[in-house]
């Protein structure tokens, strides 16, 4: 019996010490910050020459409460600010990502019918695929059909949403592939 304790005791100094746990990288950021840098900049290029095909419609500010937050926006908590980019881009990259999808949705959709922009589809095209390489490729979302009335006013809002997204993309893109 005294050899079995002798044994137990001894056995833990027989033995190899445990591995140290390996570390764990860093996620490692695969995004092509200087292309998108330059297709942001191409897609705000392109939305400055798109024109209403009613000068009045420029004219028009309209008051646009959504509680819902639809069309997606980038907000503060979106952690797009630079500092945050430098550590952790994550968060950023998904919104962005959403509000990519829903402008190459929305261009897709009968309110850019009649007035369709194949360049402007193309270029959304090109920085989604660089950004969704670090978040998979999710379908194309149809968008429920709208009134044919209403389709310039509409055409009007999402264009003037997506520049005003397609500034605050271009910073960001602009200042992590700094």
């Amino acid at each position: 019996m005294a050899s079995l304790r002798c044994l137990c005791l001894c056995l833990p100094l027989l033995l190899p010490p445990p591995a140290a746990p390996a570390p764990t990288p860093a996620p490692v950021s695969r995004t092509d910050w200087a292309a998108c840098r330059i297709l942001s900049r191409d897609l705000s290029r392109l939305l400055a020459t798109v024109k209403e095909p009613h000068p009045v419609l420029e004219e028009m500010q309209l008051s646009e409460e959504d509680p819902q937050n639809w069309p997606p926006r980038i907000h503060c908590s979106d952690a797009c600010d630079p500092p945050t980019l430098d550590t952790n881009n994550t968060r950023c990259l998904h919104r962005i990502l959403q509000v990519l999808q829903h402008y190459r949705d929305l261009l897709g959709s009968d309110i850019f019918r009649d007035q369709p922009q194949p360049e402007l589809e193309t270029t959304m095209d090109q920085l989604l695929g660089l950004v969704q390489q670090e978040h998979g490729h999710p379908p194309r979302h149809p968008m429920a059909p709208s009134e044919t009335w209403s389709h310039q006013l509409l055409r009007h809002l999402a264009l003037k949403r997506l520049r005003s997204f397609a500034a605050i993309m271009s910073r960001v893109f602009t200042h992590s592939a700094s």
